[in-house]
C-alpha cells in the first residue's frame, strides 16, 4: 500500500509476525555461536600449532622421554640439592587452576609476619648470616603464583648450599646459573631471571646429589 504525506511517497507493509522475529533471533544466535565460539577458536588453535607448536603444547620439558614440567609454570622444590622456586599463592602451590596471589597489602600484618618468617627460614636453610638481605622474590609470591623463575640475586644466595650438597665447586654451579639466566624480554621488558626447573635439570646432569 502506497501512502503520501508532505509530498513524500512511502510504502507501508504489514507488521512482521512474531514467528519471523524469533527466526531472525535464533539464526543470529546460532550463527554467532558457531562463528565466535567454534570456528574462530579453532582457527587460532590451528595457527598456534602451526606457528608455535612448542608453546601451543604447553612449553613442556621432558627428561628420558617423560614430561617433568613446563617452562611456563613453576613447581615446588624442597630438597637442599635443588634451587628453590619463588613462593606460590596459587591454591596449594603452583596450581594452574587457582592462579593468583595472596592479595594482601603491604600494611597487612599477616603479610609482614609471613615475610619475616620466610626470610628467617631462607637464611637458616641456606646457611646465611643473620641480617643478610633477602631478595623480595624469595619471600613473596608473584601475582600469578605460577612464576617459574627466580631473580639472579636469589639464585646467588642458594649456590653455596647446592654446591655443598652436590659436591660441586661453587664456580661450577655459578656457571650453570649463568647459562640458565634469561635476559629481559625483547631486550628491554622486565629483568633478568633464572629458569629454576631447567637449572635443576642441568644440575642433575652435572652431578647427582650426595
Amino acid at each position: 500500500m502506497q501512502d503520501e504525506e508532505d509530498g513524500l511517497a512511502f510504502f507501508v507493509g504489514p507488521p512482521l509476525k512474531l514467528r519471523e522475529h524469533l527466526r531472525t533471533a535464533i539464526v543470529s544466535v546460532v550463527s554467532l555461536t558457531v562463528l565466535t565460539g567454534c570456528l574462530f577458536p579453532l582457527l587460532l588453535f590451528g595457527l598456534g600449532w602451526w606457528l608455535a607448536p612448542n608453546q601451543a603444547a604447553g612449553s613442556l620439558i621432558t627428561r628420558n622421554g617423560m614430561v617433568v614440567g613446563s617452562r611456563l609454570i613453576g613447581q615446588q622444590f624442597t630438597g637442599p640439592e635443588y634451587f628453590h622456586s619463588r613462593p606460590s599463592g596459587a591454591g596449594s602451590g603452583y596450581d594452574g587452576t587457582a592462579s593468583g596471589g595472596t592479595n594482601l597489602g603491604p600494611s597487612n600484618q599477616k603479610l609482614v609476619d609471613s615475610v619475616r618468617k620466610l626470610a628467617q627460614d631462607y637464611r637458616k636453610f641456606n646457611g646465611l648470616p643473620e641480617g643478610t638481605i633477602v631478595p623480595i622474590d624469595a619471600v613473596t609470591s608473584s601475582g600469578s603464583g605460577l612464576d617459574p623463575h627466580i631473580s639472579p640475586a636469589n639464585a646467588e644466595l642458594q649456590i653455596m648450599r647446592v654446591a655443598r650438597v652436590r659436591g660441586l665447586g661453587e664456580n661450577a654451579v655459578r656457571r650453570l646459573v649463568a647459562a640458565h639466566t634469561e635476559g629481559p624480554q625483547l631486550g628491554f621488558m622486565g629483568s633478568p631471571r633464572v629458569s629454576v626447573l631447567e637449572l635443576n635439570l642441568a644440575l642433575d646432569r652435572a652431578a647427582a646429589p650426595r
